[in-house]
């Protein structure tokens, strides 16, 4: 990776930016470099990581993504810059990549307000509406992350999407196993303007369905349209008898990093306004 990450600094209430300052390692002397997917996605983590402080109690996502922010996390912490963290980890995938790093965990029954959130998503709306859960741990993200004061949010740009199932693949819905196929079909049948499809998930190895580390299901459903009312949707889901939780995160995220081939931008929520922040990578020679 010829980019360590780019560093710009935000005011403490987001609403200004200081001169833009890209730093770059002395292997990067070329007149070009290309970025592959995952070192965006180190840049947005790494990014997200300068957010966290000492003494938080830092909600640990789940994913390819939010991999690197935790092992960026782990990796201040043996510097002696972070001390003091304690890590909610949001799946049981996560939970060993922390204690294998090192990093102090806990729980929302001891820590039930969680000072900051790190985590990445599969698609993402121009109003910050995430859809998660492909990885299979939406349930345990979505108790992290709507418990915590601050929600960031880290993608590489292939995430923005004009609405929410945009991308064409899974909205997951996890669901208990007893007669998901009924549960299937009344999923679909709530959006039958919108195209949907919806199947069980299963595991590419077995071909069995399938299972969540709290032992249920997931059907993912497809969208050829949009759904509508996001909150409306949810309601419908949510009401159904065996539905345990869906995988569209509203309202939830505060601010979203987005690691892209010609720089980062930072979306912020402050009030009811987005505010947007760029910093493009520059003359990387």
């Amino acid at each position: 990776m010829a980019v360590a990450y780019p560093h710009f600094l935000v005011s403490e209430n987001q609403a200004t930016v200081e001169q833009p300052t890209l730093m770059v390692s002395p292997a990067s002397a070329c007149p070009s470099v290309t970025l592959t997917q995952d070192d965006l996605k180190k840049i947005a983590a790494y990014k997200a990581v300068e957010h966290v402080k000492s003494g938080m109690v830092v909600g640990l996502g789940t994913g390819s993504t939010a991999k690197h922010a935790v092992d960026r996390i782990a990796e201040l912490m043996r510097q002696g810059k972070l001390k003091d963290i304690v890590g909610i980890p949001t799946s049981k995938k996560t939970h060993e990549q922390a204690v294998s790093l090192g990093i102090p965990l806990s729980d929302l029954d001891s820590h039930p307000v969680v000072d900051l959130a790190i985590d990445g998503a599969d698609e993402v709306d121009p109003g910050l509406n995430l859809v998660k859960g492909r990885g299979g741990s939406l349930l345990r993200e979505k108790m992290v992350e709507s418990a915590t004061k601050k929600f960031i949010v880290i993608v590489d740009e292939s995430k923005l999407v004009n609405y929410v199932g945009g991308s064409g693949l899974a909205m997951p819905v996890e669901i208990i196993p007893f007669c998901w196929n009924h549960s299937l079909k009344r999923l679909v049948s709530l959006f039958p303007d919108a195209g949907c499809v919806g199947e069980l998930r299963k595991c590419v190895e077995t071909g069995k369905a399938f299972v969540t580390d709290n032992g249920n299901y997931i059907i993912d459903l497809y969208f050829e349209k949009d759904m509508g009312d996001l909150n409306k949707a949810s309601d419908l889901i949510l009401r159904l008898p065996g539905i345990v939780e869906h995988g569209m995160f509203l309202g939830l995220a505060t601010s979203l990093i987005v690691a892209g081939v010609e720089g980062i931008t930072v979306k912020t929520k402050i009030g009811n306004e987005l505010k947007v922040f760029d910093c493009y990578f520059k003359n990387l020679v």
